[in-house]
């Protein structure tokens, strides 16, 4: 975890490396559980089967459930101390540029791209890489806005 001991530290770290983030599992129960509460319940994501005759030989991972972990690998990644409050803002791009089969092993890895100071706050830009653990090329690529109230 990479902690900035200020806001104005923050601000001063544009470019920053924020390392590695800890492993999160993601096996067919929790895409099942994902299917369930956002009602995409698409054969690719549950019915082993029949995905294990389609185009990637197992079930995958919705990419809306890989860009959910954000939260818990931003989290593992960014720490800003003396901030009154650090709210998710949203996004400004998202890219899914490979598959998370059932049973994978995520991690993420993050940079602070950006810097944009706000009326009594700090957007932080993260650029936030998401792999699974037996793939070369990220599942999720998303800039994050971080809003940190100061």
């Amino acid at each position: 975890m990479t902690t900035f001991t200020s806001v104005e530290h923050l601000k001063q770290s544009k470019g920053a490396d924020l390392g590695r983030s800890r492993t999160i599992e993601v096996p067919q129960s929790r895409i099942d559980a994902f299917a369930d509460v956002t009602e995409d319940r698409q054969w690719i994501h549950i019915d082993r089967q029949r995905a294990t005759a389609g185009p990637f030989g197992s079930t995958i991972a919705h990419g809306f459930l890989t860009l959910s972990l954000a939260a818990p690998f931003l989290n593992d990644l960014l720490q800003v101390e003396g901030a009154a409050a650090s709210i998710n803002y949203g996004l400004n791009r998202v890219r899914f540029p490979s598959t998370v089969p059932a049973d994978s092993r995520l991690h993420a890895q993050g940079r602070l791209i950006d810097i944009v100071e706000r009326p009594g706050a700090v957007d932080a830009i993260v650029e936030l890489s998401i792999y699974a653990d037996d793939f070369a090329k990220p599942a999720c690529i998303a800039e994050s806005i971080i809003r940190f109230v100061s």
